[in-house]
């Protein structure tokens, strides 16, 4: 349908240092996540702070690390959880979806991580999986679970800045990365089992009743042993989709077209990304297996997520 796209490459930003790599500690997240195996880490939720510091997860061990401009890992927490996404608020708390509790929340000054909100309506989520603010203090997050082509359950919800929690938009099989678009009228959400990004409008009303329509693909994505995985948004409203599996992140304009490919140089777990660096031109992919953060350097720059949130 489109011919090729140019390639980017990619080269290791950071490694994670072999005193935090874990080995022999098998963990509920490994055996249905990763089919038995154990990885001695897994990488995810990367995030910049103003002062140029990203702070990612690692799901299965619960921990929260922070990775200083010259690429020096710094344990921060570590706690009985899966955390996943991870975004920091414009006040600069840190918050997280963790797949076993929900949304929690961070204070990187004291490193204390306290639950947020974990049970709406004394029910459990299925799964958080990743958030994404908007301008208003909106915190709009996906609801993953084990949902897939063979079981239709997974979320969006938008918890709201006042703390009313709306349920978006349902049924869908294995909502993942979630991100909005410049005029916050549509966000986009990797649906990982079907291989493609849904875009959903959003209406902006006060009102609980939500009517949500037209929800459609944006993009459809084919091969790897996963599918698309995290989203950024760049300044011109196009749309990059780490595709897991692939070892790949894709690079499409706004109207959906690809422009451009970045090719891991370590392994094919290219699970999430954001932009960083001078100019915010770099994109920092998290390669999780290898437990590697990767860097390209790209022409365009991308969203400053933690200005406006």
């Amino acid at each position: 349908m489109f011919a090729p796209p140019p390639n980017f490459q990619t080269t290791v930003y950071a490694r994670l240092p072999e005193h935090y790599r874990i080995a022999g500690r098998p963990t509920d997240w490994a055996k249905f996540q990763r089919h038995g195996e154990d990885p001695d880490s897994f990488l995810e939720g990367p995030s910049f702070d103003l002062e140029g510091n990203l702070w990612c997860t690692d799901i299965p061990y619960g921990r929260i690390f922070k990775v200083t401009p010259d690429g020096t890992f710094s344990l921060i927490v570590e706690y009985d959880g899966e955390p996943n996404g991870l975004k920091i608020h414009r006040d600069g708390r840190i918050f997280i979806a963790d797949h076993i509790h929900g949304i929690m929340v961070m204070d990187p000054q004291k490193a204390d991580i306290q639950p947020y909100f974990t049970r709406p309506m004394l029910e459990r989520f299925i799964g958080v999986n990743d958030l994404v603010f908007a301008s208003n203090g909106d915190l709009y997050f996906t609801d993953q679970g084990q949902s897939g082509l063979n079981s239709w359950n997974g979320r969006v919800f938008r918890l709201t800045a006042s703390g009313r929690l709306d349920l978006m938009l349902k049924g869908i099989p294995s909502p993942n990365g979630i991100v909005l678009n410049q005029a916050e009228n549509m966000a986009f959400i990797a649906v990982t089992r079907m291989n493609n990004v849904w875009r959903m409008p959003i209406l902006h009303d006060d009102s609980t009743n939500l009517a949500i329509n037209k929800v459609g693909i944006h993009v459809q994505l084919s091969g790897g042993l996963g599918g698309p995985d995290g989203l950024a948004m760049d300044q011109n409203g196009g749309l990059s989709v780490a595709h897991a599996g692939l070892g790949s992140v894709w690079l499409f304009d706004k109207f959906g077209e690809p422009i451009a490919r970045i090719k891991s140089s370590e392994g094919v777990a290219t699970t999430n990304h954001a932009y960083g660096g001078e100019k915010n031109q770099s994109l920092f992919i998290t390669e999780s297996l290898s437990g590697t953060i990767l860097r390209a350097e790209l022409e365009t720059p991308g969203e400053l997520m933690y200005s406006h949130q």
